[in-house]
Formats: C-alpha cells, structure tokens, sequence
C-alpha cells in the first residue's frame, strides 16, 4: 500500500452500482451483467486527495478520460469507493461491442461443434 500524505483518502475501484448502469449501452446478445464491470475493478493502490471543501472528486478518469469511475461513498474500511461508471465512459460502447463480437463466436463455436 502507498504511504499516505496528510488529508489523502484509499481508494478502491469497483464494478458499476445501478446509478451507474442504469440506461447504459448493452448489444444485442451480451448479458447485462457485463456492463457492470469495469476494466480498473478492484484496484485499490490509488488515493485520492479532498479539495479544500473536504469533498472528494465526484469522477475519477483513466485512460485518457477513456473510463471514468463515480464516486459512490466510502467502505466500512474507511476507503473511498468509486464504481465504473458505464454511461459516463467514452470507450464503453466500443468496449461492449468487442464484447458481443466474442459472445457471438463462442456461440458459433458451440453450434459448430452440436454437428
């Protein structure tokens, strides 16, 4: 774990929650359940620092500000938790449609091999 500076907060990445799921991209044939996940989930070597107000960053971004992560709170370890954030993400549908795209060959492999 990373030594913490005076007023820094843990941090842990999470998959999205329904606030932020709700109403997000899903393709034809992909479960929803994959729109949940996040690709940084679980992640926990990050910190945040809280603005002068004391509040911490409404959105984290990765990636460029490809993924962004919401905050949603804290844990009962005291670690801020940020959830993917799904409908706020500029890669999300390009990521979803790679998704389907593997869902739809493994289905073809299982008719293929029902033969």
């Amino acid at each position: 774990m990373a030594t913490l500076l005076r007023g820094e907060v843990p941090v842990i990445l999470q998959p999205a929650g329904t606030a932020q799921y709700k109403g997000a991209y899903c393709p034809p044939g992909v479960p929803f359940a994959e729109v949940r996940r996040g690709p940084f989930d679980g992640k926990a070597d990050i910190m945040a620092r809280p603005d002068a107000d004391g509040e911490l960053p409404k959105v984290m971004t990765f990636g460029s500000g490809a993924v962004v992560y919401e905050y949603d709170g804290k844990d009962p370890k005291g670690r801020a938790v940020y959830r993917y954030a799904p409908r706020l993400s500029p890669s999300h549908r390009g990521v979803m449609d790679g998704v389907a795209e593997v869902y739809a060959d493994h289905k073809l492999k299982q008719a293929g091999e029902q033969r």
